[in-house]
């Protein structure tokens, strides 16, 4: 990193993940205080980036890999206690394990960097204008991220964090509702004060978008929300040909490459883990994001794609994952023109052969099922458990579309939630029951 923003953002980041994770007995004179880091421009800044490497290393690792094993995208084949249960789901999973601890402490640590950013922010003389905008925007946005990944992967959670350890619980619904509000915030301020070219060189990157990523995140929860007209609005507005993408290197690496190529602790099940009914032969997306050797009687199968290269990038949100928000907010809100608009966005994801902006192309023929709204969401679904493989997104779609559900099937995920993990419940009276399955 050449400029000295970027150089204090990973010593922070370091600073910040060492007292995160561990108690020391001395102190380190030579650590940053809170008012170095939340009264300085610097500071601001720092944690700024700071903030978006911890979402790309941390939060990915947890809320992509664990919910794939939950969602059968991927085998846990580990022969670690955390790995076991997460694949064993069900009510073999307990509150005491450990992946599902890492899953809810991260987002809770991005939380609570986010909010930090938000509430001191403003008050440095010296952050003004576009990078003063930008840099609530961002906060704003890795908080709706962190809320977002809650309420996919638990019936409720917190929306704020709470230095006491008492945080109150909301319903997943009102978690997605916040996270929305945070979006809509975000855009309105870029609206109104655009990002500076201060903003982009020493927070966001030649590579992320700020604006962009807030409306494809807006989308996918206004989506999950059941808020179709605002989904489509979100994700019409998103500039497909925009290469949002976390970048990475020797000392921050890819975390999928990390997880796959390093600690080998799953591996991807036959046609993205769909059964044969739903998986297609001749998609071109399995060869993309999977390597599969056969050796005599045995096959083995390896993630590539994003999880190729230490170094590689990792994509923000793909581009086709707007035009599948769209096309199942269409088939949902039973809009007139719903089956017509819906193919021809199901199609352009199905025909691609070329061009796509990160490589994803399905190349197969265009769809030649029944034209009724049951089918085309079944389409839907179909399409996006390829495209979007192994982005965190199965488990809330399997709910969502309404697929073979536990206990009664546990072919497609083993569990509906996750129970909270113990330290929370030891230290916050107000933690919910834990779901039954």
């Amino acid at each position: 990193m050449k400029n000295i923003y970027k150089i204090k953002a990973g010593l922070l980041i370091a600073i910040m993940l060492l007292a995160n994770s561990c108690k020391m007995d001395t102190v380190n004179l030579n650590a940053p205080t809170d008012a170095d880091v939340l009264t300085t421009r610097a500071g601001i800044i720092g944690l700024s980036v700071g903030l978006r490497q911890y979402y790309s290393t941390n939060g990915i690792a947890a809320s992509y890999f664990y919910p794939a094993v939950t969602s059968r995208e991927l085998q846990g084949v580990a022969t670690f206690t955390n790995v076991l249960e997460l694949e064993a789901g069900g009510t073999a999973l307990p509150t005491a394990n450990g992946s599902i601890l890492t899953l809810w402490a991260n987002m809770q640590k991005q939380m609570s960097m986010s909010e930090d950013i938000i509430s001191n922010a403003a008050n440095i003389s010296t952050l003004t204008g576009g990078t003063l905008s930008g840099v609530l925007a961002n906060a704003k946005l890795f908080k709706a991220i962190a809320l977002g990944t809650l309420a996919t992967s638990f019936e409720k959670s917190n929306i704020n964090t709470d230095k006491t350890g008492k945080a109150t619980f909301l319903s997943r619904q009102a978690v997605l509702t916040e996270a929305i509000r945070l979006l809509n915030d975000a855009i309105a301020q870029l609206n109104a004060t655009p990002v500076s070219a201060d903003f982009t060189t020493n927070v966001a990157g030649a590579n992320f978008n700020l604006k962009n990523v807030l409306y494809a995140f807006n989308a996918r929860y206004n989506l999950m929300a059941g808020n179709y007209a605002a989904a489509i609005t979100n994700a019409t507005a998103v500039d497909l040909t925009s290469k949002n993408q976390f970048a990475y290197s020797s000392v921050s690496v890819n975390p999928l490459w990390n997880t796959a190529a390093i600690l080998k602790y799953y591996v991807p099940r036959a046609g993205f883990g769909l059964p044969s009914t739903l998986f297609e032969t001749g998609d071109q997306r399995e060869s993309f994001y999977i390597t599969t050797t056969v050796s005599g009687s045995t096959t083995t199968r390896t993630l590539k794609g994003f999880a190729a290269d230490q170094l590689g990038s990792v994509p923000v949100y793909l581009p086709d994952e707007m035009k599948l928000i769209r096309a199942e907010a269409l088939l949902r809100s039973n809009a007139p023109t719903s089956l017509v608009d819906a193919l021809v966005l199901i199609n352009e994801v199905r025909t691609q052969t070329s061009g796509d902006i990160f490589g994803v192309n399905a190349g197969l023929p265009a769809y030649t099922g029944a034209i009724t709204k049951d089918a085309l969401l079944v389409e839907v679904y179909r399409q996006r458990c390829a495209e979007l493989y192994l982005t965190g997104q199965r488990l809330e779609d399997s709910r969502r579309f309404e697929r073979p559900a536990p206990p009664t099937d546990i072919s497609e995920r083993n569990r509906n939630f996750y129970p909270y993990p113990d330290q929370e419940r030891i230290t916050n009276p107000n933690t919910p029951a834990d779901p039954a399955i």
